[in-house]
Protein backbone atom coordinates (compact mmCIF):
# COMPACT_ATOMS: atom_id res chain seq x y z
CA UNK A 1 0.00 0.00 0.00
CA UNK A 2 1.27 3.45 -0.94
CA UNK A 3 2.62 5.62 1.91
CA UNK A 4 1.03 9.53 1.41
CA UNK A 5 3.69 11.94 2.38
CA UNK A 6 1.41 14.54 3.34
CA UNK A 7 0.15 12.69 5.40
CA UNK A 8 2.18 14.12 8.40
CA UNK A 9 0.63 17.37 7.98
CA UNK A 10 -2.87 15.81 9.20
CA UNK A 11 -0.40 14.40 12.27
CA UNK A 12 -1.07 16.14 15.97
CA UNK A 13 2.17 15.34 16.76
CA UNK A 14 3.68 16.10 13.96
CA UNK A 15 1.97 19.82 14.04
CA UNK A 16 3.08 20.14 17.47
CA UNK A 17 6.65 19.24 16.84
CA UNK A 18 6.62 21.90 13.97
CA UNK A 19 5.06 24.11 16.34
CA UNK A 20 7.92 23.65 19.39
CA UNK A 21 10.30 24.17 16.67
CA UNK A 22 8.84 27.59 15.53
CA UNK A 23 8.52 29.41 18.66
CA UNK A 24 12.30 27.78 19.74
CA UNK A 25 13.41 29.70 16.32
CA UNK A 26 11.16 32.91 17.16
CA UNK A 27 12.68 32.40 20.73
CA UNK A 28 16.06 32.56 19.70
CA UNK A 29 15.58 35.50 17.36
CA UNK A 30 13.97 37.38 20.67
CA UNK A 31 17.22 36.93 22.35
CA UNK A 32 19.19 39.41 20.74
CA UNK A 33 16.50 42.40 20.93
CA UNK A 34 16.15 41.26 23.99
CA UNK A 35 19.76 42.20 24.96
CA UNK A 36 19.85 45.35 22.43
CA UNK A 37 17.23 46.60 24.55
CA UNK A 38 18.67 45.61 28.13
CA UNK A 39 22.11 47.14 26.76
CA UNK A 40 20.56 50.39 25.58
CA UNK A 41 18.54 51.12 29.06
CA UNK A 42 21.81 50.71 30.66
CA UNK A 43 23.32 53.32 28.84
CA UNK A 44 20.89 55.52 29.70
CA UNK A 45 20.65 54.55 33.42
CA UNK A 46 24.09 55.71 33.02
CA UNK A 47 24.04 58.64 31.41
CA UNK A 48 21.05 59.96 33.76
CA UNK A 49 23.79 58.67 36.43
CA UNK A 50 27.15 60.93 35.07
CA UNK A 51 24.38 63.97 34.82
CA UNK A 52 23.50 63.83 38.38
CA UNK A 53 26.92 63.64 39.34
CA UNK A 54 28.07 65.85 37.03
CA UNK A 55 25.04 68.52 38.25
CA UNK A 56 25.93 68.03 42.03
CA UNK A 57 29.39 68.10 41.27
CA UNK A 58 29.01 71.76 39.69
CA UNK A 59 26.52 73.04 42.34
CA UNK A 60 29.36 72.62 44.93
CA UNK A 61 32.15 74.21 42.77
CA UNK A 62 29.26 77.46 41.93
CA UNK A 63 28.90 77.66 45.71
CA UNK A 64 32.70 77.50 45.75
CA UNK A 65 32.42 80.37 43.26
CA UNK A 66 29.93 82.41 45.06
CA UNK A 67 32.23 82.12 47.93
CA UNK A 68 35.63 83.13 46.80
CA UNK A 69 33.79 86.66 44.97
CA UNK A 70 32.39 87.42 48.60
CA UNK A 71 35.47 88.05 50.33
CA UNK A 72 37.35 91.40 49.15
CA UNK A 73 36.98 94.32 48.17
CA UNK A 74 36.05 94.77 43.83
CA UNK A 75 33.97 95.76 41.33
CA UNK A 76 30.99 93.65 40.25
CA UNK A 77 29.95 93.33 36.72
CA UNK A 78 26.90 92.19 35.16
CA UNK A 79 26.42 91.19 31.88
CA UNK A 80 23.40 92.44 29.71
CA UNK A 81 23.58 90.14 26.60
CA UNK A 82 21.04 88.58 23.98
CA UNK A 83 17.46 89.37 24.13
CA UNK A 84 16.11 90.95 27.18
CA UNK A 85 12.80 89.57 29.38
CA UNK A 86 12.01 89.59 32.65
CA UNK A 87 14.18 87.12 35.00
CA UNK A 88 13.92 86.71 38.15
CA UNK A 89 17.30 85.38 39.22
CA UNK A 90 18.29 88.48 37.57
CA UNK A 91 17.04 90.42 40.36
CA UNK A 92 18.28 88.42 42.75
CA UNK A 93 21.65 89.08 41.89
CA UNK A 94 21.22 93.13 42.40
CA UNK A 95 19.78 92.26 45.79
CA UNK A 96 22.67 90.43 46.80
CA UNK A 97 24.92 93.14 44.89
CA UNK A 98 23.28 96.02 46.83
CA UNK A 99 23.64 94.30 50.25
CA UNK A 100 27.44 93.21 49.40
CA UNK A 101 29.77 96.21 51.26
CA UNK A 102 32.64 94.53 49.68
CA UNK A 103 31.16 95.54 46.24
CA UNK A 104 32.49 99.14 45.63
CA UNK A 105 30.93 99.91 42.01
CA UNK A 106 29.03 97.92 39.28
CA UNK A 107 29.80 98.12 35.62
CA UNK A 108 26.63 97.46 33.22
CA UNK A 109 28.03 95.02 30.11
CA UNK A 110 25.88 95.36 27.12
CA UNK A 111 25.70 94.18 24.13
CA UNK A 112 21.83 93.31 23.49
CA UNK A 113 19.47 94.47 20.77
CA UNK A 114 16.65 95.11 23.52
CA UNK A 115 13.48 92.69 24.03
CA UNK A 116 10.17 93.22 25.98
CA UNK A 117 9.46 96.37 26.90
CA UNK A 118 8.78 94.48 30.65
CA UNK A 119 12.17 93.55 30.67
CA UNK A 120 13.87 96.45 29.98
CA UNK A 121 11.64 98.62 32.32
CA UNK A 122 12.66 95.98 34.70
CA UNK A 123 15.90 96.26 34.21
CA UNK A 124 15.90 100.01 34.80
CA UNK A 125 14.21 100.20 37.79
CA UNK A 126 16.15 97.72 39.09
CA UNK A 127 19.82 99.57 38.22
CA UNK A 128 17.76 102.64 39.57
CA UNK A 129 17.85 101.16 42.95
CA UNK A 130 21.22 99.57 42.78
CA UNK A 131 22.65 103.70 42.10
CA UNK A 132 21.52 105.10 44.95
CA UNK A 133 23.68 102.93 46.62
CA UNK A 134 26.78 102.23 44.82
CA UNK A 135 28.24 103.86 41.47
CA UNK A 136 27.37 102.47 38.40
CA UNK A 137 28.32 103.09 34.61
CA UNK A 138 27.34 101.08 31.70
CA UNK A 139 29.43 99.65 28.65
CA UNK A 140 27.83 99.38 25.26
CA UNK A 141 29.60 97.08 23.72
CA UNK A 142 28.53 96.37 19.42
CA UNK A 143 24.90 96.69 20.37
CA UNK A 144 22.82 98.97 23.09
CA UNK A 145 19.54 99.63 21.26
CA UNK A 146 16.20 99.78 22.38
CA UNK A 147 15.10 98.03 26.10
CA UNK A 148 19.18 98.09 25.89
CA UNK A 149 19.78 101.48 25.96
CA UNK A 150 16.55 101.99 28.35
CA UNK A 151 18.74 100.03 30.69
CA UNK A 152 22.03 101.79 29.83
CA UNK A 153 20.57 105.33 30.66
CA UNK A 154 19.48 104.29 34.35
CA UNK A 155 23.03 103.97 35.22
CA UNK A 156 25.26 106.89 36.25
CA UNK A 157 27.67 107.28 32.54
CA UNK A 158 27.11 105.64 29.53
CA UNK A 159 30.38 104.72 27.39
CA UNK A 160 30.43 102.98 24.13
CA UNK A 161 32.53 102.37 20.90
CA UNK A 162 32.92 104.96 17.92
CA UNK A 163 31.28 102.42 16.05
CA UNK A 164 28.72 100.77 19.00
CA UNK A 165 24.89 101.10 17.74
CA UNK A 166 23.31 102.67 19.92
CA UNK A 167 19.72 104.08 20.38
CA UNK A 168 16.77 102.74 18.38
CA UNK A 169 14.39 104.54 21.32
CA UNK A 170 10.86 103.11 20.62
CA UNK A 171 8.30 100.68 20.65
CA UNK A 172 6.41 98.13 18.73
CA UNK A 173 3.98 95.60 18.20
CA UNK A 174 4.20 92.42 16.02
CA UNK A 175 1.35 90.87 14.27
CA UNK A 176 1.06 88.42 11.44
CA UNK A 177 -1.72 88.87 9.12
CA UNK A 178 -2.45 85.00 7.47
CA UNK A 179 -5.99 85.76 6.21
CA UNK A 180 -4.91 85.28 2.61
CA UNK A 181 -3.37 81.94 3.25
CA UNK A 182 -6.10 80.75 5.31
CA UNK A 183 -8.49 81.60 2.77
CA UNK A 184 -6.74 79.42 0.10
CA UNK A 185 -6.37 76.39 2.04
CA UNK A 186 -9.79 76.26 2.90
CA UNK A 187 -9.20 77.07 6.64
CA UNK A 188 -11.87 79.50 8.53
CA UNK A 189 -10.81 80.68 12.33
CA UNK A 190 -13.77 81.51 14.41
CA UNK A 191 -14.12 82.13 18.00
CA UNK A 192 -16.85 83.24 20.70
CA UNK A 193 -15.76 85.94 22.90
CA UNK A 194 -17.08 88.18 25.26
CA UNK A 195 -16.20 91.51 23.75
CA UNK A 196 -14.89 92.75 20.42
CA UNK A 197 -11.24 93.27 21.64
CA UNK A 198 -11.05 89.82 23.43
CA UNK A 199 -8.52 87.58 22.11
CA UNK A 200 -7.41 90.46 19.03
CA UNK A 201 -5.55 90.77 16.83
CA UNK A 202 -6.31 87.79 14.98
CA UNK A 203 -3.82 85.91 12.34
CA UNK A 204 -7.14 85.50 9.85
CA UNK A 205 -6.97 89.61 9.79
CA UNK A 206 -5.39 92.34 8.91
CA UNK A 207 -4.40 94.85 11.81
CA UNK A 208 -7.17 97.71 11.16
CA UNK A 209 -10.03 99.55 12.70
CA UNK A 210 -11.46 99.46 16.02
CA UNK A 211 -8.51 96.35 16.81
CA UNK A 212 -5.30 98.86 15.09
CA UNK A 213 -6.31 101.45 17.36
CA UNK A 214 -6.44 99.51 20.97
CA UNK A 215 -2.73 98.01 20.22
CA UNK A 216 -1.38 101.44 18.96
CA UNK A 217 -2.31 102.77 21.97
CA UNK A 218 -0.76 100.50 23.81
CA UNK A 219 2.21 100.96 21.83
CA UNK A 220 2.04 104.68 22.73
CA UNK A 221 1.83 104.57 26.19
CA UNK A 222 4.90 102.41 26.23
CA UNK A 223 6.44 104.80 24.16
CA UNK A 224 5.81 107.93 26.07
CA UNK A 225 7.44 106.73 29.08
CA UNK A 226 10.48 105.33 27.18
CA UNK A 227 10.99 108.96 25.84
CA UNK A 228 10.04 110.46 29.25
CA UNK A 229 12.81 108.58 30.88
CA UNK A 230 15.88 109.58 28.28
CA UNK A 231 14.49 113.11 28.87
CA UNK A 232 15.00 112.41 32.34
CA UNK A 233 18.02 110.88 32.75
CA UNK A 234 19.84 112.43 29.81
CA UNK A 235 19.10 115.92 30.61
CA UNK A 236 17.41 116.41 27.42
CA UNK A 237 14.09 118.66 26.11
CA UNK A 238 11.51 116.36 25.27
CA UNK A 239 11.58 117.93 21.72
CA UNK A 240 14.78 116.66 21.36
CA UNK A 241 14.33 113.12 22.58
CA UNK A 242 11.37 113.24 20.38
CA UNK A 243 13.37 114.05 17.23
CA UNK A 244 15.51 111.13 18.35
CA UNK A 245 13.48 108.92 19.10
CA UNK A 246 11.67 107.66 15.77
CA UNK A 247 13.39 103.76 15.93
CA UNK A 248 16.28 105.35 14.26
CA UNK A 249 19.99 103.64 15.61
CA UNK A 250 23.23 105.80 15.89
CA UNK A 251 26.72 105.24 16.09
CA UNK A 252 28.43 105.67 19.49
CA UNK A 253 30.08 109.02 17.78
CA UNK A 254 26.55 110.17 16.69
CA UNK A 255 25.11 109.26 19.96
CA UNK A 256 28.27 111.21 21.89
CA UNK A 257 27.46 114.37 19.66
CA UNK A 258 23.57 114.17 20.45
CA UNK A 259 24.48 112.95 24.17
CA UNK A 260 22.45 110.09 24.14
CA UNK A 261 25.65 108.55 25.70
CA UNK A 262 29.06 110.18 27.59
CA UNK A 263 31.63 109.20 26.22
CA UNK A 264 33.68 106.72 24.09
CA UNK A 265 35.17 104.05 25.66
CA UNK A 266 35.50 100.95 26.80
CA UNK A 267 35.67 98.84 29.95
CA UNK A 268 38.94 100.48 30.91
CA UNK A 269 37.77 103.84 30.80
CA UNK A 270 34.70 103.24 32.92
CA UNK A 271 37.07 101.71 35.61
CA UNK A 272 39.29 105.04 35.22
CA UNK A 273 36.41 107.42 35.51
CA UNK A 274 35.11 105.43 38.93
CA UNK A 275 38.23 105.40 40.44
CA UNK A 276 38.90 109.48 39.63
CA UNK A 277 35.17 110.73 40.15
CA UNK A 278 34.05 108.20 42.43
CA UNK A 279 36.78 107.65 44.74
CA UNK A 280 37.21 103.89 43.83
CA UNK A 281 40.10 102.48 45.43
CA UNK A 282 42.26 101.83 41.94
CA UNK A 283 43.16 97.73 40.68
CA UNK A 284 40.07 96.41 42.20
CA UNK A 285 39.46 93.00 40.57
CA UNK A 286 36.42 92.83 38.32
CA UNK A 287 33.87 90.09 39.02
CA UNK A 288 31.20 88.78 36.61
CA UNK A 289 28.21 88.84 39.27
CA UNK A 290 25.32 88.01 36.27
CA UNK A 291 25.58 85.52 34.62
CA UNK A 292 28.31 83.68 36.88
CA UNK A 293 30.95 82.25 34.85
CA UNK A 294 31.00 78.96 33.88
CA UNK A 295 33.72 76.30 35.25
CA UNK A 296 34.60 73.22 33.62
CA UNK A 297 32.15 70.54 35.24
CA UNK A 298 29.28 73.22 34.42
CA UNK A 299 30.50 73.76 30.71
CA UNK A 300 30.48 69.95 30.46
CA UNK A 301 27.21 69.28 32.07
CA UNK A 302 26.11 72.08 29.60
CA UNK A 303 27.63 70.15 26.82
CA UNK A 304 25.94 66.98 27.75
CA UNK A 305 22.53 68.98 28.19
CA UNK A 306 23.02 70.04 24.65
CA UNK A 307 23.39 66.44 22.91
CA UNK A 308 20.93 65.62 24.97
CA UNK A 309 18.37 68.09 23.74
CA UNK A 310 19.60 67.34 20.25
CA UNK A 311 18.43 63.82 20.75
CA UNK A 312 14.81 64.70 20.83
CA UNK A 313 15.05 67.47 18.69
CA UNK A 314 15.62 70.42 19.96
CA UNK A 315 18.44 72.87 18.87
CA UNK A 316 20.06 75.40 21.05
CA UNK A 317 20.25 78.12 18.66
CA UNK A 318 16.36 78.05 18.14
CA UNK A 319 15.04 81.41 17.59
CA UNK A 320 13.40 82.81 20.19
CA UNK A 321 9.77 83.80 20.14
CA UNK A 322 8.37 87.31 21.92
CA UNK A 323 5.06 88.12 23.20
CA UNK A 324 3.68 91.37 24.11
CA UNK A 325 5.24 94.91 23.44
CA UNK A 326 8.46 95.10 22.36
CA UNK A 327 11.42 97.55 22.50
CA UNK A 328 13.74 95.97 20.23
CA UNK A 329 16.06 96.84 17.75
CA UNK A 330 15.97 93.99 14.36
CA UNK A 331 18.37 94.03 11.31
CA UNK A 332 15.92 91.84 9.75
CA UNK A 333 12.33 91.63 9.38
Amino acid sequence: MPIDNNSNDENPQSASLNEQMTLSQNAKNSVPAAAILRKSRFRWRMVAFLALAIAVLALFARIGIEDNIKGSEQIARIIINDIITTDPDRLKIFEKISKNENIKAVIISINSPGGTTAGGEELYEAISKLREQKPVVSVIHELGASAAYMSAIATDRIYARRLSIVGSIGVLYQHIDASKLMQTIGIDFDKVSTGPLKAEPDIDEPLEGEVRASMQALVDDSYEWFVDIVSERRDLSRNKVLDLADGRILTGRMALKTKLIDAIGSEAEAITWLEKEKNIEENLKTVTYFPLPENELEQLARFIGTKAGALVGLSPNSALTLDGLLSLWQATP
